[in-house]
């Protein structure tokens, strides 16, 4: 395929099954020109080279001729399209964060918040992530079929993440209405507008975190910005407002996506049900087999970057498919299937590189701590709803549900 090659237009199909999409482009090359779904808000029509396979991925991924700083994007989105709104509406104050930036500015913005999830940092959240998950999945119990989604999967990931940050309890159902702004897909306008409101809030909570800190993350970060001078003002908003993001995203559609899937396999639910010790490599497996971030940020090529036969120009935008790594036939063996015992074999829903995900470890506890829960106190649920009739939500980054219905207590 020569750079001078017809891009493939993506549709609409692709954004509910990019697995097929994948399954052609693969036997082609591993850089494939392509244009952005129609239905998608603010990339619709948008060249882009989209990387696909493992090797090619894992590759990229760590490749520094790549960038995600935040300039770059922007200046290039206008080359590429002059009249396209710069973020969709989002402003520096919420996008100006390590996701965004290359080294050493992003070494250095890691750095500051890395302690907060380290093993042992993680690990001592245990018994909270725990009696948040408990309570409910208590809820849950009142009910006979519910969206888990909306009842389990939403609440817990972000009470956590408003743990780390230090949001006070009777503040944290507004986040439930942000987030759902945020991730829905519907409505560009809409999630611009909660970006705002969030970054507004986050904003008076650093003023409340100056003036009475805590033991938590954003006040540590306050300290480092008022007291070292380790980062500005803009860049400790957008910061707490990544956490926040990425803190939730992750183990919302890795609860959801692996729900799904355990249950149009009920050996796979049973076996989980008989052996509580094949939940942590379960938890891999459903990363692997539908990565809750289907595709990596945009990406610019700072120079000409070979991959395999093709040659991706500079300045030209790069996608990398997350979720085509996670299922190549050349690295997973029956790669399509749902195998709870599967050997670990370096899934890449977490990314690899300097922007390998920093909560990793905190999204793997959360969704090991939710299935034990969920299998201890509702094994018999099943999918309340026809698995064909479920959609995914309308993205090119996040690979997650838009509801998944269940009854929880089958007989």
């Amino acid at each position: 395929m020569s750079h001078n090659s017809v891009p493939l237009e993506l549709d609409d199909a692709f954004v509910q099954d990019p697995y097929s999409v994948y399954a052609k482009l693969g036997a082609e090359n591993s850089a494939h020109r392509v244009i952005m779904p129609p239905s998608v808000p603010l990339i619709s029509g948008l060249p882009v080279w989209l990387i696909t396979g493992y090797d090619a991925v894992r590759a990229a991924l760590a490749d520094p001729r790549l960038s995600t700083d935040l300039d770059r994007i922007d200046g290039l989105f206008a080359q590429k399209d002059p009249d396209r709104t710069k973020r969709g509406g989002f402003s520096a104050d919420i996008a100006s964060h390590m996701m965004h930036t290359d080294p050493p500015d992003h070494s250095r913005l890691r750095k500051l918040v890395s302690k907060a999830f380290t093993v042992r940092a993680v690990e001592a959240l245990r018994p909270e992530i725990r009696k948040i998950t408990d309570g409910l999945v208590g809820d849950l119990a009142e009910h006979e079929a519910v969206d888990l989604l909306d009842a389990f999967a939403f609440p817990l990931p972000i009470r956590v993440i408003c743990l780390l940050l230090g949001v006070p309890v009777d503040e944290q159902e507004q986040f439930r209405a942000w987030s759902r702004a945020l991730v829905s897909g519907r409505s560009p306008e809409a999630a611009a507008a909660a970006a705002t409101e969030v970054a507004e809030y986050l904003g008076r909570l650093i003023e409340r975190k100056r003036r009475m800190p805590g033991d938590d993350v954003l006040s540590r970060l306050v300290e480092a910005r008022d007291v070292d001078d380790r980062l500005t003002e803009t860049e400790l908003v957008s910061t707490a407002y990544v956490l926040f993001i990425a803190g939730f995203e992750t183990t919302l559609n890795a609860l959801g996506n692996g729900t799904l899937h355990l249950l149009r396999n009920l050996d796979q639910w049973d076996a989980l049900r008989g052996d509580r010790s094949l939940v942590p490599g379960a938890v891999e497996e459903f990363l692997r087999l539908e990565s809750p971030v289907k595709h990596s940020i945009f990406r610019c090529a700072t120079e000409p970057v070979r991959v395999g036969d093709v040659e991706i120009p500079a300045g030209d935008f790069v996608v990398l498919a997350i979720a085509s790594a996670n299922r190549d036939p050349e690295r997973f063996e029956d790669p399509h299937a749902l195998d709870v015992r599967r050997p670990d074999a370096g899934h890449l829903a977490f990314g690899h590189g300097v922007h390998h995900c920093l909560g990793a470890q905190l999204a793997r506890l959360e969704v090991q701590i939710a299935f034990g829960a969920l299998l201890d106190a509702f094994p018999g649920m099943r999918l309340a709803a026809d698995p064909g009739e479920l959609r995914w939500r309308n993205s090119t980054i996040i690979r997650g549900l838009e509801t998944l219905p269940v009854r929880l207590n089958h007989r």
